[in-house]
């Protein structure tokens, strides 16, 4: 049986991790080592210990001050003592806040994915110093393995990470308009992780998170903590001032629960057939010390969350209230082609974005979960997610970063995928020519439709257009750079003039779907020529539907 040593100086986590290392048959584990008593020169007593050990596992000391990550100067220390004692497997424990957290994140981010500039604070940039460091010692060393950990967060009792913290008090401050899905890991699952690599691996990086997500309210809810919320500009001034006397998380750490920052673990599945066993709603429970039992915590609060955060109940409550309103009353929608909208399995629905505010697609959204009880997942640009209480609605919307891998995850789940060819220009479209189609970019929809097989179902809307009218636009550098929009957009609608949108009556028609799986195979994807020739395709089909519908509207706002 071959030794494990564990070295970390934050004691209750490493003593759960530890515990249920030596609870296993593979390992003896020793007493836990602290960092702190290792230096260039090593005692021998230690340095046998290290060099006995077939796997060392090192979980750094956190850092608290201007940045929490991990203190660099303790794992310079540490990783240069491993480096020195030639150990034969060094298993560094880093996180998945490694990724950042920003708009941007599409959410169950892979290993693969580079970590830019654009995406990184300072926490981010201590995990990633870390991680560079321990390859670069490792490196030098041809004999020793390096394997890289990064678990989602992982909550203990006394635990000195931002997350237990959060999760234990009686109050927790959280951000107004905010409610990111979280990742949470039992420590159990932590230690079987650890084990699985310690037995399977020949070195790499993967990420270890349960496959359910559990909301930052929802958590708190469990916990029994009071949720504060309040917008991060009243916190910012006061996180700064007390975490500079070590009192405090800084501001950086807001992002965690601002944004979505959760990890896929489909290559540590692959790779070495590990999956964690407990759910986040479950790994919380058992922080809490709560009892996961029928008596225990009730089963609605331990209900399955989606993996997003659509949230069909805020949907369904929404219909009977605003999004009935205004379909049925306000805007007096009129719906035509439903027949076209496969009733199960996977689609892509592409449409026509107008109206600078995106309630034509909560309107589609809302009449087909009426109608045919199916929920689109519309691809949103980052700006949707970036301001308090937009993410929010668009987030239990099932509003989705655009990117390639959610626009996988739609369709392998068998669902509706909504697109917007034009992109986000299209929404800017000034009013004179809302209803003249823009090229539709690189013509990714169709790439997607052809490898999953996917019918596009292509469809119009007229009359939104009308509600929002963009009648002029401003080059602001400024703006462009804080909201990424092309421009600031000039609207009589968005100003005391007319503070509501125009009751302008609309459209919505479905056209015949294009059945590309009868048509061609996979292997189109990677012909231009075929890509072309849908995509032009499905903006004739458009362009027919748009100007019969226009042709036979008499009014704007009587149809």
């Amino acid at each position: 049986m071959s030794e494990l040593v564990v070295l970390a100086a934050r004691r209750p986590l490493a003593e759960r991790v530890r515990n249920a290392l030596a609870a296993g048959a593979a390992f003896t584990v020793p007493e836990l080592l602290d960092p702190s008593c290792l230096g260039l020169a090593l005692a021998p007593d230690v340095a046998a210990l290290l060099q006995g050990a077939r796997t060392v596992v090192y979980l750094p000391k956190l850092a608290v001050g201007n940045a929490v990550g991990p203190d660099l100067e303790e794992a310079e220390r540490t990783l240069s003592a491993c480096a020195a004692a030639g150990v034969s497997h060094l298993v560094v424990i880093s996180s998945a806040e490694v990724y950042g957290a920003t708009p941007r994140n599409p959410g169950f981010v892979e290993e693969s994915r580079q970590v830019g500039r654009a995406v990184r604070n300072a926490i981010s940039a201590a995990w990633l110093a870390f991680e560079a460091r321990a390859q670069e010692l490792v490196g030098v060393l041809p004999d020793t393995k390096l394997s890289v950990l990064r678990p989602s967060a992982v909550p203990v009792r006394g635990g000195d990470d931002y997350f237990s913290r959060l999760l234990s008090g009686r109050f927790s401050v959280t951000l107004a308009g905010h409610d990111p899905s979280l990742q949470i890991l039992s420590p159990v699952d932590l230690a079987g992780a650890i084990a699985c690599v310690a037995e399977r691996s020949d070195g790499g990086t993967w990420n270890v998170a349960p496959d359910g997500v559990i909301p930052v309210r929802a958590a708190l809810e469990l916990a029994d903590a009071v949720s504060i919320a309040l917008p991060r500009a009243v916190q910012g001034r006061p996180r700064r001032m007390l975490a500079a006397l070590g009192l405090s998380a800084p501001i950086d750490q807001l992002d965690y629960i601002r944004y979505s920052w959760t990890v896929s673990t489909r290559k540590l599945k692959r790779e070495l057939g590990f999956a964690p066993t407990r759910s986040s709603a479950e790994a919380l429970a058992d922080f809490l010390g709560q009892t996961v039992t029928r008596d225990g915590v009730s089963p609605e609060r331990m209900a399955p969350f989606d993996d997003f955060g659509m949230d069909k109940e805020y949907l369904a409550r929404q219909g009977r209230k605003l999004f009935g309103f205004l379909a049925r009353y306000y805007w007096r929608i009129e719906i035509e082609g439903l027949e076209h909208v496969p009733r199960t399995g996977a689609g892509i629905l592409a449409g026509m974005h107008r109206g600078l505010v995106a309630w034509d697609g909560v309107m589609v959204l809302h009449l087909l979960s009426q109608r045919l009880q199916r929920f689109p997942r519309f691809l949103v640009h980052p700006t949707g997610f970036q301001f308090p209480f937009v993410f929010d609605f668009t987030t239990k919307l099932g509003g989705l970063v655009a990117c390639q891998e959610n626009a996988d995850y739609v369709l392998e789940h068998g669902e509706l995928l909504g697109i917007f060819p034009e992109g986000i220009r299209g929404v800017f479209t000034m009013y004179r020519d809302a209803y003249r189609l823009r090229k539709f970019g690189r013509h990714d929809f169709v790439k997607i439709a052809l490898r999953h097989g996917a019918p596009i179902i292509p469809f119009i809307i007229v009359g939104s257009a009308e509600s929002y009218p963009i009648v002029g636009k401003v080059d602001w550098s400024w703006w462009t750079r804080k909201t990424e929009w092309p421009y600031f957009p000039i609207t009589p609608t968005l100003f005391p003039l007319v503070p509501a949108p125009l009751p302008a009556k609309w459209c919505i028609r479905f056209l015949p779907p294009i059945d590309v799986a009868a048509r061609y195979g996979s292997d189109a994807a990677k012909q231009p020529a075929v890509i072309r020739a849908i995509s032009d395709e499905v903006k004739q089909q458009m362009e027919s539907a748009i100007a019969e519908v226009r042709g036979r509207r008499k009014s704007v706002f009587f149809g």
